[in-house]
């Protein structure tokens, strides 16, 4: 997630580059976008509404690729210039997987954008409820941020498994020891990216249903981990 926005920006349409835009772009963000392009284009399909920011200048110790939320639009924001983090988070992933965990990554940040488009952000699924136990009057403000937080980093996480999951059965295993190496090197439990409890979920032939959506796909694990997420 990256709220708020930085101001100096270069937007850019994609679909596909525009030649002006495009030369604006180094080899490296051309190749970030170019791999999360399946997503964006099926988001979009799906109605999401979704703007794609480049940083032109230098975002040493940035989220490469994050998403923040404004005018009703979802800003898709890489930041990739003078930025060590776009090659540590691919540290230890062949050449030729990269494109699939950058996929991945783009997945995720599409399911943040649907919870925020739905008005959904930082909700309960319809119909759920939880254990008087974890209710929100037992948490403190910032035990509740972080909780809820994770939640919604466990759901895009399980967004971005679906979608992988139904494009690349093959590699599937490949990239979901890869989120839970990029998770284990995290803030540790109960922080709010420790979504290790649904990733466990996502373990299995049978963890998704190729025939609904990828966020339908997600709520049904997202509600699973829900129940043992305190």
């Amino acid at each position: 997630m990256l709220n708020p926005l930085l101001l100096m920006s270069l937007l850019i349409a994609f679909s596909p580059l525009p030649a002006v835009a495009a030369a604006q772009l180094t080899e490296l963000e051309t190749r970030w976008l170019q791999a999360g392009k399946p997503v964006i284009d099926y988001a979009r399909t799906q109605g999401l509404p979704i703007d794609i920011i480049v940083q032109p200048q230098d975002a040493p110790g940035a989220v490469p690729l994050a998403l923040g939320y404004e005018g009703g639009r979802c800003k898709l924001v890489l930041s990739l210039r003078g930025n060590a983090q776009a090659d540590s988070v691919l540290q230890g992933v062949p050449a030729a997987g990269r494109g699939l965990m950058i996929e991945a990554m783009t997945a995720h940040e599409i399911g943040h954008c649907r919870r925020y488009a739905q008005g959904d952000w930082h909700a309960l699924p319809r119909g759920f409820v939880e254990p008087r136990s974890v209710q929100r009057g037992q948490l403190t403000p910032l035990a509740r941020e972080l909780r809820e937080t994770r939640r919604e980093e466990g759901y895009a996480d399980l967004v971005a498994l679906a979608w992988m999951h139904g494009r690349y059965p093959g590699q599937y295993q490949d990239v979901l020891a890869w989120m839970r190496r990029v998770r284990a090197g995290g803030d540790g439990a109960g922080g709010s990216h420790a979504t290790q409890g649904w990733l466990a979920l996502a373990d299995g032939a049978g963890a998704f249903d190729g025939a609904v959506s990828p966020f339908e796909q997600a709520q049904v694990l997202w509600r699973m981990g829900l129940s043992g997420d305190k």
